[in-house]
């Protein structure tokens, strides 16, 4: 007999992005950005990185969710998440393994994430499962658009 709640992941493919949106609003303190996480930004996140990202099914439904790709020469995680009513159950670690071993099939040695400080449930998560939190290093970010680029070159 089968188990109907047997959790599957698989890779994340375009099709999966309306279910994949309704996790993200439906967590907590989650923030999704306009163009990156919009349709057309995570497509276009796949098409670069198709065998990389995952996503966790019971019976059919989504319930995790990775985004995860590489530059060539280091992988990184983003959104990485898991509805509340299925926590706690290793998905999470499941899907962080699925995307590890993804990477190292493409020749990627090392991954890393940014996990928001105020982020109490993910911070644990990440310590418990063996991931170093760095303390050498400040992490910038710069938004490219036309106002932002002329404004940095004056």
């Amino acid at each position: 007999m089968e188990d109907k709640n047997k959790v599957i992941i698989r890779v994340m493919t375009p099709e999966d992005y309306d279910q994949i949106k309704e996790l993200w609003l439906s967590i907590k303190g989650f923030v999704i950005r306009s163009v990156d996480d919009s349709r057309e930004g995570v497509e276009a996140f796949l098409r670069r990185n198709p065998t990389t990202s995952a996503v966790a099914e019971v019976n059919g439904e989504i319930v995790g969710g990775i985004l995860c790709g590489h530059d060539g020469r280091r992988g990184c995680m983003y959104h990485v998440c898991v509805r509340e009513d299925h926590r706690m159950q290793g998905i999470g670690k499941q899907m962080v393994v699925f995307c590890m071993d993804a990477l190292r099939r493409e020749k990627i040695n090392k991954v890393s994430l940014i996990a928001f400080t105020r982020n109490d449930i993910g911070n644990r998560f990440w310590n418990q499962i063996g991931w170093t939190k760095r303390e050498d290093l400040n992490y910038y970010d710069f938004t490219l658009n036309k106002e932002n680029i002329e404004k940095f070159n004056q």
